[in-house]
């Protein structure tokens, strides 16, 4: 932990300096280390209280050393708003963390969370660890909140297909809660990231998950409801989504199921159905391959050369009409007609009425 990473620690570990107190300092100085060598007069011009000035605590304090080897034993990174490596989708939101806790390292896939009854039924449990799965294969990685039920299964399901999942916390990120997911935490942070916005030691309570929750859905493209009572707390996630400017989907259940109210509600609103991972996949990655078509496609196009390539990579899951694919490539009709030929040939596309093409299935 470098020496303004430890600035930002001695701040955030000071009792009523919240989020907001962290960006307005940023603001007036610049950097959280000249905040902190400011006399307290300037604290109060920056719109914070010298009382607040004072409780910051000093470098040699034994429990901000002691939460600082702490961290530093857990190998735990602390990632600023004013980061490059912030997550980019989290930081368009209108109240985005000022800092995060993190215990892994963060994917880089496009994300997209799935939430839902902490006592979801078991068909629910199967349908959610099935669809974070093959959404997992595409190279989707999946967000969850680390709670029992739909939470874990999505968790386990990206796990099952060797993918990417970020677990986010509503704690301190030295807790593990619930503790029966020991073994489901350590093994999300061993390949892929659990994140939290509250300090260490801070204790899952319950007023924390609500922030939480609009950090699972600030970090992803949508967010899928499995199961919720008319009170969930998975609605609010669903709230945040929209506020977000995200995309909501819902499973739709037995209007006799309790769980299935909050959902079928959603549904009536306008959320998105879902029955398959498909449906999601349409919506939000028409094209998106999973890693063995990736893998075959990678494959087919290394045995290319330019102009063949261009006009092969131009190609994807929607017909392109053949004066479209020339004027993208600069081709002239009887150029791209050999070429569209050769591919057609090679098994790597197939011809439509029309004059239209698309890419085959390798």
């Amino acid at each position: 932990m470098n020496a303004s990473q430890q600035d930002l620690l001695r701040l955030h570990l000071t009792p009523g300096l919240g989020r907001i107190a962290l960006f307005k300092l940023h603001q007036y100085f610049g950097n959280f280390t000249a905040a902190l060598q400011a006399p307290p007069q300037h604290w109060r011009e920056a719109g914070l209280t010298e009382n607040l000035c004072n409780k910051v605590p000093a470098e040699n304090d034994p429990k901000f050393q002691q939460i600082r080897q702490q961290l530093e034993s857990q190998q735990v990174r602390l990632i600023s708003f004013w980061d490059e490596d912030y997550p980019s989708l989290l930081r368009e939101i209108h109240d985005p963390p000022a800092l995060l806790y993190l215990r892994g390292k963060l994917p880089e896939n496009d994300c997209f969370a799935i939430v839902g009854s902490r006592r979801a039924t078991s068909a629910g449990l199967t349908l959610t660890r099935e669809l974070a799965t093959t959404l997992a294969h595409h190279e989707v990685c999946i967000v969850s909140g680390l709670a029992r039920g739909v939470d874990s299964a999505a968790h386990r399901g990206a796990l099952d297909a060797k993918g990417a999942t970020i677990a986010v916390l509503g704690c301190g990120i030295d807790w593990i809660y619930p503790p029966e997911n020991s073994r489901l935490f350590h093994e999300i942070q061993q390949e892929n990231a659990i994140i939290t916005e509250y300090p260490p030691e801070t204790p899952p309570l319950a007023g924390h998950f609500p922030g939480r929750n609009r950090i699972i859905s600030g970090l992803s493209r949508g967010v899928l409801i499995v199961e919720a009572a008319e009170k969930s707390g998975s609605l609010i996630t669903g709230d945040f989504a929209l506020e977000q400017g995200r995309e909501l989907f819902a499973i739709p259940g037995a209007l006799q199921n309790p769980n299935s109210r909050g959902t079928n509600r959603l549904l009536k609103e306008g959320a998105q159905l879902v029955t398959e991972a498909r449906d999601i996949l349409q919506s939000l990655w028409p094209e998106q391959p999973t890693k063995q078509e990736q893998g075959q496609y990678n494959t087919f196009a290394d045995q290319l050369d330019e102009p063949v390539l261009s006009v092969f990579r131009i190609l994807g899951h929607e017909p392109r009409h053949s004066d479209e694919i020339a004027r993208e490539c600069g081709l002239t009709p009887m150029q791209l007609s050999a070429i569209l030929l050769d591919l057609e040939l090679r098994g790597g596309i197939q011809t439509l009425p029309g004059n239209y093409y698309i890419r085959a299935q390798l």
